[in-house]
């Protein structure tokens, strides 16, 4: 049972651990995608010569 009680223990501390590096993860990928989105909208508006 002592083994299983430190496993447990084991995976908690890993998973408070690697959270707030996942979570930075996520909101760097997403902030990449609104950055990628706006670079191509922005060509879009270049190459048809749309001003905004």
């Amino acid at each position: 049972m002592d083994t299983y009680l430190a496993l447990a223990a084991v995976i908690a501390l890993f998973v408070v651990l690697a959270a707030p590096s996942l979570v930075g993860l996520a909101r760097e990928r997403r902030i990449d995608r609104q950055l990628r989105a706006a670079r191509a909208a922005e060509a879009a508006r270049q190459q048809w010569g749309i001003v905004a």
